[in-house]
């Protein structure tokens, strides 16, 4: 895992680079998602700013259930039981990243107090623009919860 010590280490950086949320968290599980980092990035692009900024759910999270779902996920569309794991799990890490996160996966809600509007052109990366925003730890978060659940799960060691 490079020179970082966690995966939510890892993603923060990528975040810091100026990939969004929900790319830094899928690019920080690319050596296990299969997709190289093109595709991964493009595949999250559109989901930072809680989906193209409407500040909806947030592409940390978002990121975090699609590397669930490249990894854990299912593809035959009569597997009922699989669907019902893959969506209990989904709702697992959901709850543990509210746990952490102060009871949210809501962007605006993780963003309140912090002036932002929805919609719009995205923000220019500035330091105040970091240092204001929650987002390079809620990233962080969101890769260590999956990654902590990933090892529960043995399919990570």
């Amino acid at each position: 895992m490079d020179h970082f010590e966690t995966r939510g280490e890892r993603a923060k950086s990528l975040f810091l680079q100026g990939y969004t949320c929900a790319q830094a968290v899928v690019l920080a599980f690319e050596d296990i998602t299969g997709l190289d980092r093109e595709m991964a990035a493009r595949l999250a692009s559109g989901f930072g700013g809680g989906m193209g900024r409407m500040r909806e759910v947030c592409g940390a999270v978002s990121g975090m259930f699609m590397v669930y779902d490249l990894v854990l996920g299912y593809s035959e569309p009569g597997d009922a039981e699989s669907k019902k794991r893959v969506y209990a799990d989904i709702r697992e890490l959901a709850h543990r990243f509210k746990a952490q996160s102060g009871g949210s996966i809501v962007c605006r809600e993780l963003l309140a107090g912090v002036e932002t509007t929805e919609g719009g052109d995205p923000e220019q990366r500035t330091a105040e623009y970091y240092e204001k925003r929650p987002c390079p730890n809620l990233v962080a978060l969101a890769a260590d919860v999956l990654d902590g659940f990933l090892r529960e799960k043995q399919v990570i060691s």
